[in-house]
C-alpha cells in the first residue's frame, strides 16, 4: 500500500470518528434539552396549574368544655393546620366534626363556629372571631384554633365526652369547587379532605368548665394527618 493510500484511509477514519462524535454530542444535547423541558413543564404544573390538594394536621392535644347545665351544648377546641400542596388556590368553606364515645358507640356532630381559645369570660363577652371561609393559595399553609359547637338541639346525648377513655373523631372539610380547566378538573375531582384521630380523656373535673376547658390527649402521642380523598 502506497503512502498516499495510507493518508486517504487515515483521513476517512478521522472523518468517521468525527461524525460519530458529532452525532453523540448532538444526541446528548437533545436529551439534556428534553430533560430541561420536562422539568420546566413539571415545575409549571406543580407551582401554578395543579389542582388544590389540601392536607390537614391535628396536634396531639385538643380541648373540650360542657359549660352549661341542662343543655346539650358542648364545645371542642381543635388547633388545625391546613396545607395546600396544589398549585392553585383552594378554599375551605366549612368544617364538620364527628365525635364518637367508643364505650357507648354514641356519636355527636359538631360544626365550626368560631376561631380562638374557649373560655367562659370570652363566651360572655362574645369575644370570639366568627368562622369564615379560609382561602389557601398554592403551596401555602395556615394554622387556626377552631371552636366546634354542638350541631343543634337534636344532637344527643346531652354530654358525650364525660367518661374516662378513648374518643374517636372525624374532621371533614367542605371545599369550594374548582373548575378552572372545566372537564379536566371534573375528571380529576377529589372527595372532601378529612382526617380521623383518637383522643383519650384522662381526667374529668366539671369545675374546670367554670373557667375554661379540659384536655384530650392523642392515643399515639403524635399529630394526626389527613388529606384529599382520591379522585372520584
Amino acid at each position: 500500500m502506497t503512502k498516499e493510500q495510507h493518508e486517504i484511509e487515515g483521513e476517512g477514519s478521522q472523518r468517521e470518528s468525527g461524525n460519530s462524535s458529532g452525532i453523540s454530542s448532538r444526541s446528548f444535547s437533545a436529551a439534556i434539552s428534553a430533560l430541561a423541558l420536562a422539568f420546566s413543564g413539571y415545575s409549571l404544573w406543580d407551582s401554578s396549574l395543579k389542582a388544590p390538594d389540601i392536607k390537614i394536621f391535628v396536634p396531639p392535644v385538643i380541648q373540650f368544655s360542657a359549660p352549661y347545665n341542662n343543655s346539650n351544648f358542648e364545645v371542642i377546641e381543635v388547633p388545625v393546620t391546613l396545607l395546600n400542596d396544589g398549585g392553585r388556590t383552594g378554599t375551605v368553606m366549612s368544617m364538620e366534626l364527628e365525635a364518637t364515645n367508643t364505650k357507648t358507640n354514641e356519636t355527636k356532630h359538631f360544626y365550626a363556629a368560631n376561631f380562638g381559645r374557649w373560655s367562659m369570660e370570652k363566651a360572655r363577652s362574645l369575644a370570639f372571631d366568627a368562622f369564615a371561609p379560609i382561602p389557601l393559595p398554592g403551596k401555602a399553609s395556615k394554622t387556626e384554633t377552631v371552636l366546634f359547637f354542638t350541631d343543634g338541639a337534636k344532637e344527643k346525648p346531652d354530654q358525650l365526652i364525660r367518661d374516662l377513655g378513648v374518643y374517636k373523631f372525624r374532621l371533614v372539610l367542605d371545599k369550594a369547587e374548582v373548575n378552572d380547566f372545566g372537564p379536566l378538573d371534573k375528571f380529576f375531582h377529589r372527595g372532601p379532605a378529612e382526617v380521623t384521630f383518637a383522643m383519650e380523656l384522662r381526667d374529668y373535673d366539671a369545675r374546670a368548665f367554670n373557667v375554661g376547658t379540659l384536655p384530650l390527649y392523642s392515643t399515639t402521642g403524635r399529630s394526626a394527618k389527613g388529606g384529599d380523598a382520591p379522585p372520584e
